[in-house]
């Protein structure tokens, strides 16, 4: 795909296609998301969407792996800034308004975003496919805010994020997850090389307070610099036995130089055995591998299993650090620093780890690289 040779993740936030949900014949909506800009300047922005869950949510009953979502319509897309977020309310109760400097977030400056010159774009059902390129220019730390106009009978979106998600009622905002989710919010900024976080909600960020952009890896993204791009691939409930499956989620992460993968609390919670958890990671690092990527490794982290999932996350950890170390670049062990001291299965700071569970796994992670790793930082 041509997309991915010119533009590059420019925020730290996962969003991507977790569950999807219907609308009425005849209805549209109107939503906005907004993602914090990590790397300032002035670039051509390109929006990517795709119409495929990545990944299973909860028991897999209703949304799966690889599926195809129906076709839906864009009306109309635009792109907008602000200059901060409001940090100190739930976003539930955030006022938002172009009109009125007033209210919590103020949003500013939207520019039109094109499909193949027009407006209006009919999404295909399992089509990869991306908005034509703007010129836009934002600070560190200023705010994209997406405006999209939609419908459609079944539309992916991510009912975990974390993300400052609002669909406009009468003349208000109203805090919802109900929209569409870019894959990528993407720019044409030159970079030494491309990084993808490939895992599951700990990777996404959950544990960590919403939009505060505090996870383990949007730290360890900030501690290795601007010379590299950063797209976070991590997914809520999302299995080493999704990606293994050579979907659209391990597309995603095809297209970077070096992944970074954690995978096994859910395929553990979730009943798989030990072996075909083995075999998954297995297949994910094969996959990779003969994509020519580098990989970086984690253990499965803590996450206070009791009874027979103990042994299965002891034997699949063994795994990781005894075989899995000779097919990877690095191996990077998170128990000593997430664990319990007398019970290493337990989660010391939380099964998904809160802002100093985060922040202690990116100071050792960075370390490790450091020493192991040195010509990525």
């Amino acid at each position: 795909m041509k997309y991915f040779e010119r533009f590059i993740s420019n925020t730290y936030a996962g969003s991507a296609n977790q569950h999807f949900f219907n609308m009425s014949e005849g209805e549209k909506r109107t939503g906005r998301i907004f993602y914090k800009i990590s790397v300032g300047g002035k670039y051509n922005y390109s929006i990517l969407y795709s119409n495929i869950i990545d990944s299973t949510y909860a028991d897999g009953e209703k949304s799966h792996k690889n599926l195809i979502c129906d076709s839906w319509i864009i009306h109309r897309a635009r792109i907008g800034k602000c200059k901060s977020f409001c940090s100190d309310k739930d976003l539930s109760d955030i006022i938002i308004s172009d009109s009125d400097e007033k209210a919590d977030v103020y949003v500013c400056g939207f520019t039109d975003l094109l499909f193949n010159g027009k407006t209006k774009k009919e999404v295909m059902p399992g089509e990869f496919f991306a908005s034509d390129p703007v010129e836009l220019e934002f600070q560190t730390g200023e705010f994209l805010c997406l405006e999209i106009t939609f419908s459609g009978k079944m539309i992916p979106y991510h009912e975990e994020s974390l993300l400052p998600v609002y669909i406009k009622e009468g003349e208000n905002w109203n805090y919802s997850k109900l929209i569409p989710f870019p894959g990528m919010i993407g720019c044409d900024r030159k970079v030494k090389g491309k990084v993808a976080y490939l895992g599951d909600s700990i990777t996404q960020g959950i544990g960590t307070k919403a939009n505060s952009y505090s996870h383990w890896n949007a730290l360890l993204s900030k501690k290795l610099g601007n010379e590299y791009a950063y797209w976070n691939l991590g997914i809520g409930y999302g299995r080493a036995n999704d990606a293994a499956a050579d979907g659209a989620w391990l597309f995603k992460a095809k297209q970077n130089d070096i992944v970074f993968v954690c995978f096994g609390v859910n395929d553990i919670l979730k009943g798989h055995t030990v072996e075909q958890i083995k075999a998954d990671l297995a297949s994910i690092v094969d996959i990779l591998k003969k994509e020519d990527k580098k990989i970086v490794l984690q253990t499965i982290p803590p996450f206070d299993y009791t009874g027979e999932n103990v042994e299965v996350w002891e034997l699949v950890n063994d795994y990781i650090k005894t075989v899995l170390k000779d097919r990877v670049d690095i191996v990077f062990d998170v128990v000593p620093v997430l664990g319990n001291e007398e019970a290493p299965e337990k989660a010391k700071f939380g099964g998904h780890p809160d802002e100093k569970g985060c922040s202690l796994w990116t100071d050792a992670l960075y370390e490790k690289l450091l020493s192991d790793f040195p010509w990525i930082v």
